[in-house]
């Protein structure tokens, strides 16, 4: 099911977007934008990730459908500055659709002169594609591509674009359940976040879930309009009663790897942002009727891979042995 598809279920009714922004700079620094078909203002070329769709492969494509270029030195930008998400990401398009835009940008470098070789696609999606200063950028389309612009700007030494107002996002409620009873089981985003809290022994928190019975770690699904760092401390409370008084992001998990079908069904593409929590304050208190048990598991003594709730878990785990407090650089 593609976006379009749910939309004509759905309706405009905001969903969350699953994204890739691609900056393209060239050797004088300059950015690659693209004049949009829709609005006819100007924004970094990217789109909405196809269901399985790791991110720096919707990156690919998406310059390529909206370029015709190919960019060999593409790569994910580091977290935090890599991140989208938040309520000042909110875009209404032109034929009344409105979205929060989550995801992740990449990054890049082509020389001036392939933009004479640029032969975007038919789709209308792309009008012109120009060159543009970081000091002197046209009028953009959306605050999706003023943030973007603006890592670039603060790379550069230049003050921030300011974002445009956008409405208070919607109170949290269960986005996927209400998703679900539209799209049935079908394959479709979940984007969340998961959390790695550690005692003072080094040993790390584990949740059994009451769902699948399988070892997990505190997390759960993004809400329309939540930050990544805000759905993972909700979570991080909702679940075990603790506070974190700094999350600092250490990876984004995502791509057709972490597809999972959970008991009743239900097909998600995780897309999901580990955290390690600082500061941890409270008692813990397991949530009732969500978690059955919780654990505190060495490196060496984790639970084997068949406990855990899937590939999201065991890589996020993976991540912990490996990587430990260090995030992407």
């Amino acid at each position: 099911m593609t976006l379009m598809e749910l939309r004509e279920v759905w309706g405009n009714a905001p969903l969350i977007a699953a994204a890739v922004g691609v900056l393209i700079q060239d050797e004088q620094g300059r950015v690659l934008l693209q004049r949009r078909g829709d609005d006819g203002l100007w924004g970094e070329p990217g789109g909405a990730l196809e269901p399985g769709e790791a991110f720096l492969t919707g990156a690919r494509r998406e310059l390529h459908e909206e370029t015709g270029l190919d960019c060999p030195n593409l790569t994910l930008l580091p977290l935090p500055e890599g991140l989208q998400d938040g309520p000042e990401l909110f875009h209404r398009y032109p034929n009344g659709h409105e979205i929060y835009i989550i995801g992740m940008r990449a990054h890049g470098t082509l020389p001036a002169a392939a933009l004479e070789q640029a032969a975007p696609d038919d789709s209308g999606e792309t009008l012109e594609l120009r060159w543009f200063p970081l000091d002197a950028l046209p009028d953009l389309s959306n605050n999706a591509n003023r943030a973007s612009l603006n890592v670039l700007r603060t790379r550069a030494g230049l003050p921030p674009l300011p974002l445009a107002p956008t409405p208070p996002a919607p109170p949290v409620g269960n986005f996927l359940m209400e998703l679900r009873r539209v799209i049935g089981p079908r394959p479709w985003f979940a984007p969340g976040s998961n959390v790695l809290v550690t005692d003072d022994q080094g040993r790390l928190l584990l949740l059994r879930h009451g769902h699948t019975r399988l070892w997990t770690l505190p997390g759960g699904s993004l809400e329309p309009g939540e930050t990544f760092a805000g759905t993972a401390a909700r979570e991080l409370f909702e679940e075990t009663g603790l506070h974190a008084a700094h999350l600092d992001p250490l990876h984004m998990f995502a791509g057709p790897e972490y597809r999972f079908t959970y008991p009743n069904g239900h097909v998600v593409d995780f897309v999901s942002v580990l955290y390690r929590a600082h500061g941890v304050t409270g008692t813990l208190t397991p949530q009732e009727g969500e978690v059955l048990d919780v654990g505190w598991f060495s490196p060496d003594d984790l639970p084997g891979e068949e406990e855990l709730s899937g590939e999201l878990i065991r890589a996020n785990l993976r991540w912990w042995r490996t990587h430990g407090d260090t995030p992407d650089q």
